[in-house]
């Protein structure tokens, strides 16, 4: 009788090794991520203020176009993961690949239509006259990158699926460094100012996906995998990113109906948002890394057969992002006094903010529990369901945000409504998740 309870805490145990094995690399090559712009903006900043300013609408529309495309690495991740849990490792690459030629496809597409179009949409994100110029010189030349950085985008999720979250931080190290090297060189040693930035971004995206497709490719001949296109495949794996397209997009509408919304409550409105946005996007990434880890580990359970494994591994999931959600949420709560002043000497801006960061701390514990279902759901290759949960939510938080001004609400109420957009997405993937109907096992879904 003593030795019941034995299992159950080796089975959590092993849980526990496999969520830090995946998650924390995955940290820290997300957290590597955004600092490409942060290095950028750094570097151009010195050139001038039309300069900066020309590359914060330019990295705006880049950001966005290549965050739309974020479904090549969570579908890749799932499908693989799948094949992996199955023992088919060639059929898990082969997928993989398939990942991989229609990020390349897509790339195409994007640079075909922006390239074109590049002054007319740095006029539509508002860019100043002074600015524009410079906005829509790094724009032309940045694009030619994205194909770059889908590949990067698709061969991440095969590595994820493949259970190596190692190999890519590896890559988003590299590539930050080389990023920051090139930039400098091009920028103040051969003079070519903002362009310089670009060219320089776009070799360092160019050789991460070369990385990429060495580590993939090199996989795929050991395995006895083939490196063609096939055309059903990457059908297939437009078919799974479609749903997963639909629930990004909702999720950006709801960060720009609540950018917008806190830009009609005033300027001291709309910069506290920004700096409450920038440190709940921080958080996310912390959180993300969990749902990574749920991605390739589910994904692995229901390809391998194995129910009580897949339903064990997301219980101990959510257990994690409970506990880091309220570890996180402590945290925001003992840096405000610190981390408001990083951002603004403003009175009024702080007071504002104030509310609202309290709001984001007390937030994190749901926030936990949502990244972690949307991972579980994702590796389980649940995308239509996360699609429907989330255009719901999109419907019940529009009409809520909107009466935020007309009801004479602040920032505050702004992300009250936050909060109750979080909720829901929690009570729908729990629901979800509760009722079973997620776990479909085999290879394939």
């Amino acid at each position: 009788m003593t030795q019941a309870p034995a299992r159950p805490r080796a089975a959590r145990r092993q849980h526990d090794r496999e969520i830090v094995m995946l998650a924390v690399p995955a940290f820290g090559a997300l957290v590597a991520e955004p600092l490409f712009v942060m290095a950028d903006s750094a570097i151009v900043g010195h050139l001038g203020t039309a300069q900066l300013a020309g590359l914060g609408v330019a990295s705006a529309l880049l950001m966005t176009a290549v965050s739309v495309f974020v479904f090549l690495a969570y579908a890749t991740t799932a499908a693989v993961a799948r094949r992996v849990g199955a023992g088919d490792l060639p059929s898990a690459i082969r997928q993989g690949m398939d990942g991989i030629w229609l990020a390349l496809l897509l790339g195409g597409l994007v640079v075909a239509a922006v390239l074109p179009t590049a002054p007319a949409l740095v006029e539509l994100f508002g860019a100043s006259d002074t600015a524009a110029p410079y906005a829509t010189t790094y724009l032309r030349i940045s694009t030619l990158g994205i194909p770059a950085m889908l590949i990067v985008l698709a061969a991440t999720g095969v590595l994820r699926g493949l259970q190596n979250t190692r190999t890519p931080l590896y890559v988003a190290i590299a590539g930050f460094v080389a990023n920051g090297v090139l930039n400098v060189a091009l920028v103040y040693g051969a003079g070519l100012g903002i362009a310089g930035s670009a060219w320089g971004t776009v070799i360092a995206q160019c050789g991460m996906a070369v990385v990429y497709l060495v580590v993939v490719v090199r996989g795929a001949r050991r395995h006895g995998a083939s490196l063609r296109p096939d055309a059903a495949g990457i059908r297939a794996s437009a078919r799974a990113g479609v749903p997963l397209l639909v629930r990004t997009l909702s999720l950006r509408a709801i960060l720009m109906i609540a950018t917008a919304v806190a830009a009609r409550l005033g300027d001291s409105d709309i910069a506290a948002h920004q700096i409450v946005l920038s440190l709940w996007s921080l958080l996310a990434f912390a959180l993300d890394a969990i749902a990574i880890a749920g991605q390739a580990i589910i994904g692995r359970y229901l390809g391998a057969g194995d129910v009580r494994g897949a339903r064990e591994a997301c219980r101990r999931m959510v257990e994690w992002g409970i506990a880091v959600g309220v570890v996180l949420g402590v945290l925001v709560v003992l840096a405000r006094p610190v981390f408001l002043p990083l951002f603004t000497g403003d009175p009024t801006v702080k007071s504002v903010a104030l509310p609202a960061l309290l709001l984001v701390a007390l937030s994190q514990p749901i926030c936990g529990i949502v990244f972690v279902l949307d991972g579980v759901l994702m590796g389980a290759g649940d995308g239509p369901y996360l699609a429907w949960a989330m255009l719901l939510t999109l419907a019940v938080f529009t009409p809520a945000a909107l009466l935020v001004p007309a009801l004479g609400g602040g920032l505050t109420a702004l992300w009250a409504t936050m909060t109750l957009m979080m909720s829901v997405r929690m009570l729908t993937l729990w629901l979800r998740t509760r009722s079973g109907n997620w776990i479909v096992t085999g290879a394939a879904r």
